[in-house]
């Protein structure tokens, strides 16, 4: 079930009888068809409906089940939109920045100190984001959304990519992830004191980078 970026900040998806998808609460702008929107509980979908649920102060802020027939926008808080699509590999993201996906898609969570047991220490005092990040696995598309437009950045064996842990928004492929501190990195560039930390991914595979340092 493609989607179909409209602009910068919208996608529209069709929908199909037989198939769904999901999306953010409150991420419908507009939709033509018989299309109907239902509301999952916390737990009812698994990894990402816990993850939604932490993100917000333990209260559930469940996704949308789309089904029916028609064609759906979608869109949320003026944020750029990222279409990804998966060819039977696992997608890496945090659950707040996910906009809308494929129903086929398998949803999970990993435990991010699994790759890089530096990371899973400090990834939460460095981002501003939990331990824990969200796992969509098959044949399919994701929207997600960032600050200011996002650039792919391919990572191949050998050529591994740095990034600035505040402008990551998602990986895929055979990925490897570790925190390092990086001694007067943000001098040099301007970007303010304090220690710094670079975020190397390593493998076979891409990484979404956002043009902005704001959380969602």
């Amino acid at each position: 079930m493609p989607f179909r970026e409209i602009n910068s900040k919208m996608v529209e998806a069709a929908v199909t009888p037989g198939q769904r998808l999901f999306s953010q609460r409150g991420a419908m702008l507009a939709y033509r068809g018989e299309v109907t929107f239902t509301p999952n509980t916390a737990g009812g979908q698994g990894g990402v409906m816990a993850m939604i649920g932490r993100r917000v102060a333990g209260e559930a802020a469940p996704l949308m089940t789309v089904e029916g027939s028609g064609t759906v926008m979608f869109g949320h808080g003026g944020h750029h939109v990222q279409v990804i699509r998966l060819a039977g590999d696992t997608l890496y993201v945090e659950a707040d920045r996910l906009l809308a996906f494929d129903g086929t898609l398998e949803q999970g969570t990993m435990f991010m100190g699994a790759q890089g047991g530096v990371m899973g220490m400090v990834r939460d005092q460095v981002t501003g984001q939990g331990l824990f990040t969200t796992t969509l696995k098959g044949h399919g598309s994701v929207a997600v959304m960032a600050h200011g437009g996002v650039i792919e950045l391919p990572i191949t064996p050998g050529r591994p990519v740095h990034v600035d842990p505040q402008a990551y928004v998602a990986h895929h492929g055979d990925v490897r992830n570790k925190l390092s501190t990086a001694l007067g990195w943000r001098d040099m560039v301007g970007r303010g004191s304090g220690e710094a930390f670079q975020l190397e991914l390593s493998g076979s595979g891409a990484v979404y980078v956002q043009a902005s340092e704001e959380k969602l």
